[in-house]
């Protein structure tokens, strides 16, 4: 329209802009059972059902598009309209993800087949994308660091001031909301809370899911990018392994459109974690809800709409509810798969066994019913082997840790064990720690090529043998444990006798009667201060009701790693009787073996040092070594007792 008033007026247009729109439009597919957002995973639980919080976004977000719009902008004639301006840069890269009805109208396309990726998981990569994540480096912290300034618009202006693609700009969202919005505890208890407005979300910056996914889907559709706000269940904190879904759905996470195709993200859960106990919620960044992977989504996220997965085949709820949930710390800790797939395990003859294929070597741990008791975890080169003998009939609790590249143990695997029969002959050592056997683990830490590569030694006469190599400056010590004794430290020392050969060392293994035994190493570097470190342990087992092995003799400072003792390997010495001794000693100028009276030993062909004594009369017996000829002073190396008369 064109109004003229004299001939020096000044010409302008006047532009109608009939703007009708439902911003919202293709979340109609959402269903009405949408309630209760659930809180970060690991943590979350006893949360209420809260109403339609995700419909009361929406309807808050659609009260200023309802009906029809008529802007009314006077400018110059030869100047381009400001709101041509503004739609011209938010078509920029909207179009991509709209499609138009038959009335002329918007809305985001639906996930299709272009969409889907295959199911089961490919292993090939825990994105939906291919993902460098070392090129968000300056751009996560350039996010994580924008404060609000003002509202959601300049706010969003910041954040993408650093962005050059969708891809960096809903990057750059999802860093700035996980690291800036906590999750509201008591605002998710309540049972009929109103929706959080992007305003007093920004003013608070505490919110709850359906809070995150729309304030994230606001913020992704002012930087251009499409984006769509997806209810559901979802398999958090307080979740029971085998449990069923049915009502109101508790969380709500997004979809966001890039590069033709759909991809998930989940920014409540990537934010942090809520302690149940103490009910505060930490921030603890978790990369692993960006742009996941759908075939791992589906395991602890099932939305109303099967089309959302975006798998080929899409899983029902019954697969859902029975399939494995394997925690977000699983894969992030280089996990590929378990077995069994199942959450509820029934045991098998009193035991279950239960394994994990990894991407590299990982130190792992376990819990049954919060102990760590009743279990043999071997490791292996990539992976783990568990056996699990529940001490009662029942239902227990299996809770799995894995170490990872951290010093953390972080859960990742949380079973049920159905017990419908204990094995009552089947108890472990109290002592016996995780893991069992040696592995790539003992290797790292200076052990290797054993002569028993499997965790368990079996024994029918009660002694063993066990031997390995030692790196160059690196110090053993093993000591026995049973739950019936030995107790004190000594004597879990005295059934064990170290000997050095070459570069091998050998533990000779007396059991004192029958029975389950946790044979404990340890190492240490000699040249470097403090305690020996638990290595890995073996289980010895002796069915021999016969036996009853005495303790070997004490040693002392002086007796070298490089001895051997061939005999007498009883600690203890019969009464009255000429009992031989056989040693092999190194740098020694005399040997002798005092009791009541003193016996020389002889050094004969084989290197050896041999020769006899009488116990008559005495309670004690001392090897004793002369180190330097030109010295008189003996020491002590090896001492015996005495039955009593």
């Amino acid at each position: 329209m064109e109004l003229k008033k004299d001939s020096n007026a000044v010409s302008i247009d006047m532009l109608l802009i009939v703007h009708s729109e439902k911003r919202h439009a293709a979340q109609g597919a959402h269903s009405d059972r949408q309630a209760d957002p659930g809180a970060p995973p690991q943590r979350r639980g006893g949360l209420q059902g809260v109403g339609n919080g995700i419909r009361r976004w929406q309807k808050l977000e659609r009260n200023d598009l309802r009906g029809t719009q008529l802007t009314v902008e006077v400018h110059p004639q030869d100047a381009m309209p400001q709101l041509l301006k503004k739609f011209s840069l938010a078509k920029r890269t909207y179009v991509q993800g709209l499609q138009g009805d038959k009335n002329g109208n918007t809305r985001a396309r639906q996930p299709g087949g272009k969409d889907a990726h295959a199911y089961p998981w490919d292993r090939s990569s825990l994105k939906s994308m291919p993902l460098d994540l070392r090129q968000f480096e300056k751009l996560d912290t350039y996010a994580s660091q924008v404060t609000v300034k003002s509202g959601l618009d300049a706010l969003v202006s910041d954040l993408v001031q650093e962005a050059h693609s969708d891809l960096e700009r809903v990057r750059a969202i999802w860093i700035w909301i996980c690291h800036h919005i906590e999750y509201d505890i008591e605002a998710a208890q309540e049972k009929d809370r109103q929706a959080f407005k992007p305003t007093t979300i920004l003013q608070t910056q505490k919110t709850n899911c359906d809070g995150y996914a729309g304030l994230f889907e606001r913020m992704c559709r002012i930087a251009g990018v499409q984006c769509m706000t997806v209810p559901g269940y979802s398999k958090g904190f307080g979740y029971q392994p085998g449990q069923s879904f049915s009502g109101e759905f508790d969380h709500a996470w997004n979809a966001v459109f890039l590069e033709g195709r759909w991809h998930l993200v989940d920014s409540t859960w990537g934010s942090g974690l809520v302690d149940s106990t103490t009910s505060k919620f930490t921030f603890l960044y978790n990369e692993f809800y960006f742009l996941t992977h759908p075939a791992l989504f589906i395991e602890d996220h099932f939305p109303d709409n099967k089309n959302w997965q975006l798998l080929k085949p899409p899983q029902s709820l019954r697969q859902f509810e029975n399939n494995m949930y394997h925690k977000s710390e699983f894969y992030n800790k280089g996990m590929l798969s378990a077995h069994p797939q199942t959450s509820i395990i029934k045991t098998v003859n009193g035991k279950v066994t239960v394994t994990i294929e990894s991407c590299a070597p990982t130190l792992f741990m376990f819990m049954l019913n919060g102990k760590q008791e009743h279990g043999l975890l071997s490791l292996r080169k990539n992976g783990m082997k568990l056996d699990v003998y529940p001490p009662t009939v029942g239902t227990h609790k299996l809770q799995i840790f894995a170490k990872g590249n951290s010093e953390i143990y972080s859960s990742v695997l949380e079973y049920t064990l159905k017990c419908h029969y204990a094995d009552i002959d089947v108890r472990l050592p109290a002592e016996l720690h995780q893991p069992v056997g040696p592995s790539w683990f003992s290797e790292q830490m200076g052990i290797t090529k054993p002569s028993h590569p499997e965790p368990v030694i079996y024994t029918s006469d009660g002694r063993c043998s066990v031997s390995f190599s030692v790196e160059e400056g690196i110090s053993v010590l093993a000591s026995l444990h049973g739950d019936d004794g030995p107790v004190t430290e000594e004597t879990q020392r005295r059934y064990i006798f170290q000997l050095q050969r070459e570069k091998r060392t050998e533990l000779k293994v007396q059991l004192p009667h029958a029975g389950k035994f946790a044979l404990k190493i340890f190492v240490k570097k000699r040249q470097e201060p403090g305690n020996y470190v638990f290595v890995f342990n073996y289980l010895l087992c002796c069915t021999n009701s016969k036996v009853n092995w005495p303790v070997f003799p004490e040693s002392f400072g002086n007796w070298g790693q490089d001895n051997e003792l061939l005999e007498p390997l009883s600690g203890v010495l019969p009464a009255n009787h000429n009992v031989p001794f056989k040693l092999k000693l190194h740098g020694v100028a005399k040997a002798l073996v005092k009791g009541q009276d003193t016996w020389p030993l002889t050094l004969n062909r084989e290197g050896y040092w041999e020769g006899s004594c009488n116990t008559a009369g005495c309670q004690e017996v001392y090897v004793m070594v002369l180190e330097n000829a030109n010295h008189n002073f003996y020491s002590y190396i090896l001492k015996y007792k005495v039955n009593a008369q």
